[in-house]
């Protein structure tokens, strides 16, 4: 009798677990018992043991399994291990000169379901801040003791936690957000990624404050060092896709985020874009370019980096429509041998379908297109074989043919 709570699956519902898979959804479930947030063995009709994990039966996906090994032990060393394993995958991102912060753990992909940390280090001072995650009741049943070893593992100078987002209320947690241990940071933050300083607020920015994963991207656009073009910066946020043009004519940003676009005045004075006339327009995005549109206004440059559309299957045909329509004015404003850089962070939507909705929105602006790049997440945000959800960020980079 395993002193662990228990969950045993319906008959043939075991598949996806056997492949590792570390989700067990509530309609694959014949007979729980279990403390919510603690740990539970998954087993068989046959009660052979398949996996352990921790437990919640008021989400959707009732146990995140955690190891596949009866004989494994889930205490502090455990955690210890497996969050020095994630750090220590992260060694040659940052061993080199351009990458300081970075994503450290990575959720299930990582072996750490729920569970998210980023890392960021203030360029002025050297300061290393850790911005938590708690995603799920596991996790959260843990976090201080994940704190704890965070803090023996990396010595930072504070750790955050930005558990705010919208996973928790499924899970039945409040949003929390505010000092887990040490020294709060500088608001905003000031971090360094290949040769370009970006501000962060790692209490009210998005996510844990930047878009780390957008970093491959970025060096991306920097590495073809446009010269004298316009360029369209959609859902701007910070203005870092800006800050990685800066032989640029002129940038317009556009955000519906007063707050985000003062944001995005920092990084372009960090950067010392004077010379480049910068635009700053609050509005919200679909409609602008539709403005835009209309007045027969066009770019060169056009980059669409809009919010997850589609959180769930129910909104996957709406989000389409979505990622349809603004991709569809954006072709219709980019110029003659223009460039569409344009993103989906919507784990829902794959990337094929992304691929297609692109080609959709070019055909009906009567433009043809050429992919020129495949863009996405980061080393330091890896997808698990066995995990194929963990895939979620995708992007295109699109040139407008004469032909």
């Amino acid at each position: 009798m395993s002193p662990l709570g228990i969950v045993t699956l319906k008959h043939g519902r075991e598949k996806s677990l056997l492949q590792r898979h570390p989700w067990v959804f509530s309609g694959a479930v014949a007979h729980a018992d279990g403390n919510p947030g603690g740990l539970v063995d998954v087993r068989d009709q046959r009660g052979q043991f398949l996996a352990r994990g921790y437990y919640n039966p008021r989400s959707q996906i009732v146990v995140r399994a955690l190891c596949w090994d009866e004989g494994e032990i889930i205490d502090s060393e455990w955690w210890y291990n497996r969050l020095a394993e994630a750090v220590r995958a992260r060694g040659a991102l940052l061993a080199g000169p351009h990458v300081v912060s970075c994503r450290l753990v990575h959720a299930e992909s990582d072996g750490l379901p729920g569970l998210i940390v980023d890392r960021y280090v203030d360029d002025r001072d050297g300061s290393v801040y850790l911005v938590l995650q708690a995603l799920t009741l596991g996790i959260e049943t843990v976090k201080q003791q994940i704190v704890d070893l965070l803090v023996d593992l990396l010595r930072p100078r504070g750790i955050v936690e930005r558990s705010d987002v919208d996973v928790r209320q499924k899970e039945g947690l409040p949003d929390s957000v505010g000092m887990l241990w040490g020294d709060p940071p500088p608001t905003p933050l000031v971090i360094s990624e290949y040769e370009r300083l970006y501000p962060v607020d790692v209490f009210t920015g998005h996510k844990t404050g930047f878009y780390l994963d957008q970093r491959d991207s970025r060096s991306w656009l920097q590495s073809l060092q446009l010269r004298d073009c316009e360029v369209l910066n959609a859902f701007s946020y910070t203005g870092a896709f800006g800050a990685c043009l800066p032989y640029a004519s002129r940038i317009v940003h556009i955000d519906s985020s007063h707050s985000a676009l003062e944001l995005a005045r920092q990084t372009m004075a960090l950067n010392s874009l004077q010379s480049v006339e910068v635009e700053y327009v609050c509005a919200d995005v679909f409609q602008q370019l539709r403005a835009y549109r209309q007045a027969g206004r066009t770019f060169d440059v056009i980059i669409l980096d809009p919010p997850k559309f589609a959180s769930h299957a129910a909104q996957i045909e709406r989000a389409a429509r979505g990622y349809k329509d603004i991709n569809l004015l954006a072709f219709q404003l980019l110029r003659p041998g223009g460039l569409l850089v344009t993103f989906s962070c919507s784990g829902r939507i794959e990337p094929d379908l992304f691929q297609k909705i692109v080609f959709g929105a070019s055909l009906d602006a009567g433009r043809q297109a050429q992919i020129v790049a495949w863009l996405g997440q980061p080393a330091d945000h890896p997808v698990l074989l066995s995990f194929p959800e963990g895939r979620y960020l995708k992007g295109l980079a699109c040139r407008v043919c004469d032909f």
